[in-house]
């Protein structure tokens, strides 16, 4: 189950990074060092060389550390070349800019669950803050998962029945607890 929960875990988070991709970013004014930045992510798009493309994004999160593309491909690129420790570091420097922000207390999750073997006390604490926020069924799902796999039935119930319910929303996020609801015995 570990393994299957580690694969799914890379899956999941590439989808994660792609949704905050396309979710509207917040008003805000378009002052110099957010046009800045959003010039610099533009130009790290364009390039050929990941490295300079790499050095360009984090330029822009030090421009305008709220502006959150830059830390989605930045995100990405660590993803892709499975660099867990990267990928935190991305996020938790968002989530210091943008501590409301669901889905980069998500993406520091999911990058706890792809060392091996996954951190999963680390990945819990990402996991609930999320939940705490937004109660979001992605988080507990993953909360449910990670209570069932320490032996804490009640606990995994109470996140899996949550995510669960929330089919019309996140069918895949349903099917994913109604599986781990029947790995458990509980459906």
């Amino acid at each position: 189950m570990l393994r299957r929960l580690a694969l799914l875990s890379l899956t999941i988070a590439w989808a994660i990074a792609i949704a905050f991709t396309f979710r509207p970013s917040p008003a805000r004014a378009d002052d110099a060092n957010t046009a800045k930045a959003r010039e610099l992510v533009q130009a790290a798009i364009k390039m050929t060389n990941s490295d300079e493309a790499v050095k360009l994004l984090w330029q822009a999160t030090d421009l305008d550390p709220t502006y959150d593309e830059a830390y989605i491909y930045l995100g990405l690129y660590y993803n892709s070349r499975s660099d867990p420790a990267d990928v935190i570091k991305v996020y938790q420097k968002l989530i210091k800019n943008e501590p409301k922000q669901v889905s980069a207390y998500l993406n520091v999750g999911e990058a706890y669950m792809t060392f091996q073997p996954p951190k999963t006390d680390d990945a819990m604490a990402y996991f609930r803050k999320a939940y705490d926020i937004d109660h979001n069924s992605f988080a507990a799902l993953r909360i449910g998962q990670l209570e069932a796999q320490a032996g804490n039935r009640d606990e995994a119930l109470k996140y899996l029945r949550i995510a669960l319910a929330d089919s019309s929303k996140n069918p895949t996020v349903s099917a994913e607890a109604e599986k781990t609801l029947k790995e458990i015995g509980a459906l």
